[in-house]
């Protein structure tokens, strides 16, 4: 029993672990498949692909079958009953009551059988079809535009993919920033506690004073809450991280914290969604047009009814079946000028929809300039930044042996070291910044 309980215990561990040492390109692949939000836009396009269906279906017309069973006295009723059965006679028009010998005038006598008749049962069974012959091509209008919303849903999908991937790489790009801040800071805090030691040790020979050793530590604290500050940063970025893949996530494989810049081409403007959602809106809006002009054609449609009626239900059902068959034609002349109106307002919406689409294409490929513009001074910043960093290392060295030597005080020192950490956090900060627009380049040219 023990054994049991052990294996079940082990076989269920691997279920409630979080995944470690996960690379991008795993993480990307579990987006795809167990992100929330693309699985939300994933059954909005399931749905959107149902009301093509739907569309569709309309052309094909409707069969409805009817059985109805009805009780009544009413004379009319009655009568009408019998009449559908086909099991009316002249008795129930009152004839048994006349009096044929001439002695009487039998025409103001009111017919009992007629007026009062019994109680009857009525059952009726039928067949009704309806189809649309003719409709101006209204209905293939609207199937049209029923498939071109679910092109549309498929490109939100697209989309919201888009973005939880940007968010993915972004975060592990976030998380390798952190990653390196973590170990630049501890750098700079085993720098300080060296310095702490050579403090200590001179102000022993009576080289440094008490307020050098209280300098040292005040800096010192200050860089361990900024380590703590950064770890636990690191742990928030991995709980979206978690989040985002719905699943927990431990750690990551280390990746550069510098995102490679993507190509871009005169071709991969036409593949933005945006500016393809809006060239659908465009087709939408030149069908939504002829939907309007169907309305001064006429409607051409067909019915046919088969069925059979009586007072017990599927009694004698040949025999007292029946069938009607018709075309309708509706025509509308007249509405006060409402159709030609509409038709004037999509007409106008399809030349404003026109012109949004070349607005958002000019518009998108001056955003992607911009973004390659800000791509390559951050660049620029970070290499400067790099250089900075690099010299700022050397000057620190360079003092703290200077005030082994007594040449320069503690304040020296520390303003140095200041230095060090600002250009430190100045070079996260244009990484960061064009990471970003990195991924939103990536983004806006549909590179998943």
């Amino acid at each position: 029993m023990r054994l049991k309980r052990y294996l079940i215990v082990l076989l269920a561990v691997p279920l409630f672990a979080g995944v470690n040492n996960l690379s991008l390109n795993k993480a990307l692949k579990i987006i795809k498949k167990h992100n929330l939000e693309v699985r939300i836009a994933k059954f909005n396009q399931k749905m959107k692909k149902i009301e093509s269906k739907i569309a569709k279906g309309y052309s094909y017309g409707k069969v409805d079958l009817t059985i109805q069973g009805m009780r009544s006295n009413d004379s009319g009723n009655v009568f009408g009953f019998k009449l559908q059965s086909r099991e009316a006679t002249f008795g129930d028009f009152g004839f048994a009551e006349f009096d044929m010998s001439g002695a009487t005038n039998p025409l103001p006598v009111a017919p009992k059988a007629l007026n009062y008749p019994d109680a009857r049962n009525h059952y009726l069974t039928k067949l009704s079809f309806m189809l649309p012959l003719y409709t101006g091509g209204k209905l293939s209008e609207y199937r049209k535009i029923a498939n071109k919303m679910y092109s549309m849903s498929k490109l939100d999908s697209k989309k919201v993919l888009n973005n939880k991937l940007f968010q993915t790489r972004k975060t592990f790009y976030d998380i390798a920033l952190v990653e390196n801040y973590i170990r630049n800071l501890g750098k700079i805090i085993s720098n300080i506690k060296r310095l702490e030691n050579i403090v200590s040790s001179m102000k022993k020979e009576g080289y440094a004073k008490d307020i050098d050793m209280l300098e040292v530590q005040a800096r010192k604290a200050e860089a361990q809450n900024m380590y703590s500050q950064a770890k636990l940063n690191r742990e928030l970025a991995y709980q979206f991280l978690s989040f985002l893949l719905n699943r927990d996530v431990n750690s990551i494989k280390r990746i550069s914290d510098i995102a490679k810049t993507p190509r871009v081409s005169k071709s991969d403007i036409g593949k933005n969604l945006d500016i393809q959602k809006a060239m659908i809106g465009l087709e939408v809006a030149t069908m939504a047009v002829k939907v309007e002009r169907s309305n001064f054609l006429p409607q051409v449609g067909a019915f046919g009814e088969y069925g059979s009626a009586d007072n017990n239900l599927f009694d004698e059902f040949n025999d007292k079946d029946f069938y009607t068959v018709g075309v309708q034609v509706k025509w509308n002349l007249f509405n006060g000028g409402i159709d030609a109106n509409n038709l004037e307002k999509a007409r106008v919406r399809e030349m404003k929809v026109r012109d949004q689409v070349e607005l958002a294409k000019k518009g998108i490929a001056l955003h992607i300039k911009k973004l390659q513009s800000e791509i390559k001074t951050g660049n620029s910043k970070i290499r400067s930044f790099q250089a900075q960093y690099r010299f700022a290392n050397k000057v620190y060295k360079n003092y703290q042996a200077r005030y082994k030597e007594g040449m320069v005080s503690i304040s020296d020192l520390l303003i140095k070291q200041s230095k060090q950490l600002e250009i430190l956090l100045k070079l996260l900060t244009v990484k960061n910044q064009r990471n970003y627009k990195v991924f939103e380049l990536n983004s806006i040219l549909n590179k998943g």
